[in-house]
Order: structure tokens, then sequence, then C-alpha cells
């Protein structure tokens, strides 16, 4: 009972911040509404034609840009972290895991140069361009 004392102090105290502070908004916050309020609003543009016009996909490519190169960070900072220390790389070479170190460095280069490569694509296509 003492190892979880503290993880269901956390989730109390976490759930009971959560919920004061959506019930002191709803106290608090103004009740005006609005026509403009109520008006849809889609990807950072009005409503304001027909829903069978063609739509700018420009917001949806910097979107999925900014996600690929997020996730790429996230693929690379743990590589880089395990290169530093002793227990990372060396130790799956030690256990055989790895050959060498010098694939595991092959390979994340391997992977960084393929983003590079997206990241190129990308800039020549324009899709860090907005018009």
């Amino acid at each position: 009972m003492d190892a979880i004392l503290p993880v269901l102090l956390f989730v109390a105290i976490a759930a009971a911040v959560s919920v004061g502070l959506v019930t002191f908004a709803q106290l608090i916050g103004p009740r005006r509404s609005g026509a403009v309020k109520e008006m849809p609003y889609e990807s950072g543009m009005d409503p304001v034609h027909d829903t069978r016009r063609r739509f700018d996909v420009r917001f949806h490519l910097v979107a999925i840009t900014f996600l690929v190169f997020d996730v790429e960070l996230l693929f690379l900072y743990p590589w880089a972290v395990a290169s530093r220390s002793s227990a990372g790389v060396d130790a799956a070479v030690a256990g055989e895991l790895v050959s060498s170190r010098g694939l595991v460095f092959a390979g994340a280069m391997l992977f960084l140069s393929l983003v590079v490569v997206g990241f190129a694509y990308d800039w020549r296509k324009g899709v860090f361009r907005w018009r």
C-alpha cells in the first residue's frame, strides 16, 4: 500500500484540479453567443462558398510535414541518448544484438538522409511557401 499511495494521491489531485478548473470556467465564463460564434469554421477558412468547390490543401500539407519531422525527432532522440551512454549501444554490441557500433551509426545516418531527401522534396514542391 505504501508504494501505490503516491500514485493514488497524484491521480486524486489531478482529477480534483481538472474538475475544479472546468467548474470554475463554467461559473465565471461569459455566456454570450451570437451568429459569428455559431458559424462553422474549418482549417483557417470561413465556409462562405458552396461545399462542392475545390479545397486548398496547403494547411494539411504543412501539418503532415510537421508531423513527419516531429516523428523523425522522436526516433533520433533515443538513438542519440543511447549512443552517449555506456549502457546503450555498447551493451547491445556486447550482448551480440548488433554486430558493431558503426552499424548502428550507419542506420541512423541512413534514416536521417531519407528525412533530408523528404525535406528537399517538400521544399522543391513548395509546401513551405504560403501563397
